[in-house]
């Protein structure tokens, strides 16, 4: 028997049927009526029948069909079976009905649309992962979901899905309403996200692979950002195939687009030494007298061209972690970083996540010896605007952590003031991680071995490498002599 009949419509009347969860109740009081004809083009051939008082009915499309369906209540009732009172059904039925539930609820566990798997994934990585990680995730979920895009009318706009999984894999969204802008792209992939299993077709996989690579305008992402996403997208396609959703990676087999940006630090974005003095003086004299917007930050940036420090490193750094002598060269003792991600990434709700240094174990710190001219920059900067209450160094207007859009605005403006206008619509110093490459740069050129410059940097000798190697061809015949001196040639 089948608790569906083509052509059929059932519906049930009468009173004391369950609600909500309650379990069903079964009798075996069941009188099934004859087929009659009722007012419908569609389906006028009605067959009623009663369980324990309560009137189920179901429409035909023909007589023959009516019949049909009398026929298999009528030979229920003659072998004993109970039927349900709620739904007038066999139990032999109900059981057939709620085992095909069953089993398609879990071939749909073993084949998850992208939208299902982006939520369970992130929640699974969500606790162990670090703020700027998560975001990371939650990017290349993003990116990757626009090629997992099903076909539906009115689908959202590409920036609007990317919006929408982006709040959506955040695990405390899960039992909460999107926001306005974002309900109707939610609903949409909820529904019309592809299935895991569609990877396994090679354009969709090559168009996951694309937008993994490429920003909403067509254009090539960074490479970096393009090795971070398929860092991640990686991960994740591990974790789908330790659950069984997928076999293999489906994106392991494609390159990186071969017109993706190099790695070499272009030297155009460096300062030399007079250039330097010029940009920390200019630095000075942004902002007001009265708000002092420049001058806190003097030695926020000296700290990365003469010491290589990273920006959220610096934002971090306490008085207790510094060693700044009257006379000579100090050490600043790096801890931790202060990176930005945002409060819904972060465990304690704040946009500055707590993080050990990058590239090390979180117990691992990072000694840096630092010159002279950075060590009376940092004990003049004490000296005017003290510490933040917890000991940092460098604190806003309101003492609170140095945002990066702060930090970001104040070397903006300073370019015009220490550059001549050539120089400011050139990539000189465009942005503060310049500072840090300038530093490394100048480092390397006077001679220190590159084990050292990574140590005193926080990366690794590979990194320096790869991307240094251009900046120090114009050091080809000091090297020479150099040779030629340690040959007894010259």
């Amino acid at each position: 028997m089948s608790n569906s009949t083509t052509g059929a419509t059932q519906g049930v009347h009468g009173s004391g049927r369950p609600e909500g969860n309650k379990e069903r109740v079964f009798s075996n009081d069941v009188r099934v009526w004859s087929v009659c004809k009722v007012r419908s083009k569609s389906a006028p051939y009605q067959l009623r029948w009663i369980v324990a008082g309560n009137v189920s009915y179901a429409s035909f499309a023909s007589s023959a069909l009516a019949d049909n369906r009398r026929s298999e209540l009528r030979q229920a009732v003659r072998r004993g079976e109970a039927f349900d009172v709620e739904s007038g059904l066999p139990e032999s039925e109900i059981r057939q009905a709620e085992a095909a539930a069953v089993a398609a609820l879990a071939e749909k566990k073993k084949d998850p649309t992208w939208w299902e798997f982006s939520r369970e994934f992130m929640k699974r990585r969500w606790r162990t992962a670090a703020a700027k990680t998560r975001e990371g995730f939650a990017d290349s979920l993003a990116a990757a979901a626009l090629g997992m895009m099903g076909e539906g009318s009115d689908a959202p706009e590409l920036r609007m899905v990317r919006r929408a999984v982006r709040w959506a894999v955040v695990p405390t969204h899960e039992k909460e309403e999107p926001p306005p802008d974002l309900e109707k792209a939610c609903a949409w992939l909820a529904e019309n996200s592809l299935p895991l299993s569609a990877l396994r077709q090679s354009g969709i996989a090559e168009d996951v692979h694309y937008r993994l690579a490429y920003k909403l305008d067509g254009k090539l992402s960074a490479k970096d950002t393009y090795k971070r996403r398929r860092r991640c997208f990686n991960s994740a396609m591990a974790y789908a195939i330790q659950k069984g959703y997928v076999d293999e990676n489906p994106i392991a087999r494609l390159d990186r687009p071969a017109t993706a940006a190099s790695g070499p630090i272009d030297p155009r974005v460096l300062m030399n030494a007079t250039q330097g003095r010029e940009f920390l003086t200019a630095v000075s004299y942004v902002g007001s007298v009265h708000r002092n917007r420049g001058r806190r930050l003097v030695g926020f940036f000296g700290c990365i061209l003469y010491a290589a420090m990273r920006p959220a490193e610096v934002v971090g750094l306490k008085e207790a972690d510094c060693y700044l002598p009257e006379i000579g060269w100090g050490v600043l003792t790096l801890r931790e970083t202060r990176p930005v991600s945002g409060k819904k990434w972060t465990d304690s709700g704040e946009r500055h996540d707590r993080r050990g240094l990058k590239m090390r174990d979180p117990e691992t710190d990072r000694p840096v010896p630092i010159p002279p001219v950075l060590v009376a920059m940092l004990r003049a900067h004490l000296k005017e605007f003290g510490t933040a209450a917890d000991g940092r160094l460098f604190q806003n207007e309101r003492g609170g952590l140095v945002g990066t859009s702060s930090y970001w605005r104040v070397w903006q403006e300073a370019r015009p003031i220490a550059f001549p206008p050539h120089k400011v619509v050139s990539p000189l110093a465009q942005k503060p991680y310049d500072g840090r490459a300038t530093c490394i740069t100048d480092w390397l050129r006077s001679g220190l071995p590159v084990a050292e410059v990574a140590r005193r940097a926080g990366t690794s000798p590979e990194v320096i490498d790869r991307h240094y190697a251009g900046c120090l061809d114009n050091s080809e015949e000091e090297n020479n002599r150099k040779i030629e001196k340690a040959m007894g040639w010259g």
